[in-house]
């Protein structure tokens, strides 16, 4: 099962600045299994001298860590992911729930547990790239986190749901679609709700946001994701097919099915 949940999950770190940070992180991985270390746009050599140092038997997770660009791209392949946040004050997208709550939820698919910037954390439209928001309780007194101590805490409560055999998995449960699957459909359908005047430019994020929240809830599979995209193709075919009659909101005859749509 170890193994499982090393394969299944990678921790990213968005935009890291420091390297005894990103060193720190790639120990602690590896003292819990982990060992898939993805790194968004870092702000430091993840492979230098300290780095290294910090890392002191785990070099191997930082040589194999992979370097994208953006979030999206290291959620490529993941079918879940949770986000960090240190802040409750602010609007989120989602409520927040504690570590050892909803990171056993990471392990029953390939997964991604997002970490944010030292200095400012993650912004909310990185927030909502994730379908769950974690923060780690702490004292009043002094609420900051280091990110390798929020990495290596979280890292814990992975490793105690996996030897206490706390993984619940769902009998005949469908897979889940993968994040860059539901992340088109988005962009599908924000081009065809604006096509139709339902969003508005100016107002088009914070509507899609709510979008978001709704699919988030329901995990679709790639199948009903699929059948949503069809849906949109639908539309679009008919929306250039048929002209709307002159003084009416609704479409000349009826619709036959498009064929072409699977």
């Amino acid at each position: 099962m170890l193994e499982t949940a090393g394969a299944n999950i990678r921790i990213v770190l968005v935009e890291p600045a420091g390297p005894l940070n990103v060193g720190s992180v790639a120990r602690v991985m590896k003292n819990m299994g982990l060992h898939q270390l993805v790194l968004v746009n870092p702000q430091c050599d993840h492979l230098g001298e300290e780095a290294r140092l910090m890392a002191v038997r785990a070099a191997d997770i930082l040589e194999t860590a992979k370097v994208v660009e953006s979030l999206p791209a290291a959620l490529v392949g993941c079918v879940r992911a949770i986000a960090t946040t240190g802040d409750d004050s602010r609007s989120l997208p989602t409520q927040l729930e504690e570590p050892a709550e909803a990171l056993p939820w990471l392990l029953e698919a390939p997964s991604a547990l997002i970490f944010g910037r030292e200095d400012c954390g993650l912004t909310n439209a990185e927030l909502n790239r994730a379908q769950r928001l974690i923060r780690i309780p702490t004292s009043d007194a002094y609420t900051s986190l280091n990110l390798a101590q929020a990495v290596a805490i979280c890292c814990y409560e992975l490793y105690k749901s996996v030897v206490s055999c706390q993984l619940s998995v769902v009998s005949g449960q469908k897979e889940s679609a993968p994040l860059e699957h539901l992340e088109g459909y988005y962009r599908q359908l924000e081009t065809l709700l604006l096509k139709i005047g339902y969003l508005q430019q100016h107002t088009a994020a914070s509507r899609m946001e709510k979008f978001r929240r709704l699919y988030n809830r329901a995990y679709p599979t790639v199948d009903e994701v699929a059948m949503l995209r069809g849906v949109l193709r639908q539309t679009e075919w008919a929306i250039k097919t048929y002209p709307r009659e002159t003084n009416s909101d609704t479409l000349d005859g009826a619709l036959p099915e498009n064929q072409t749509d699977s």
